[in-house]
């Protein structure tokens, strides 16, 4: 028996290492930032989100035009997702979301920047109904 103790021992310690030791080894792709650069990017996400949320509350008031931001949308819109857009519209909940999405043939996830044209106008025409 003491044989099965002593050899599993050695055996733990012959194991390679997992964790943290071994992914901070391996050499990294993405560049280094600044703090400079990493604040400015922080910033600029910050106003974006705030400008998203405002819109979101005048989609809801019914003050801006889902028509509108969909064929010409701003800039800080781009990224957004179109499921979420579509969710802050009076009587859109995410089933008749889902339902408008797959009639248009638009996944869930796609962005607003990323709809293309055929996309687009089907997207804009049915929720002209």
């Amino acid at each position: 028996m003491a044989t099965a103790t002593g050899t599993s021992a050695s055996s733990d310690t012959e194991r390679p290492q997992r964790g943290m030791a071994a992914q901070t080894s391996s050499p990294s792709n993405t560049p280094e930032r600044s703090l400079n650069q990493r604040m400015d990017a922080l910033q600029r996400a910050n106003e974006i989100r705030m400008r998203r949320a405002q819109l979101k509350r005048d989609l809801k008031s019914g003050r801006r035009s889902i028509h509108e931001l969909l064929s010409e949308p701003p800039e800080y819109l781009e990224t957004a997702k179109v499921f979420d857009m579509l969710l802050a519209v009076p009587k859109y909940g995410r089933v008749k979301a889902n339902k408008i999405l797959v009639n248009c043939r638009i996944a869930p996830s796609k962005t607003i920047g990323g709809l293309s044209e055929r996309q687009r106008r089907e997207l804009i025409s049915l929720l002209n109904r």
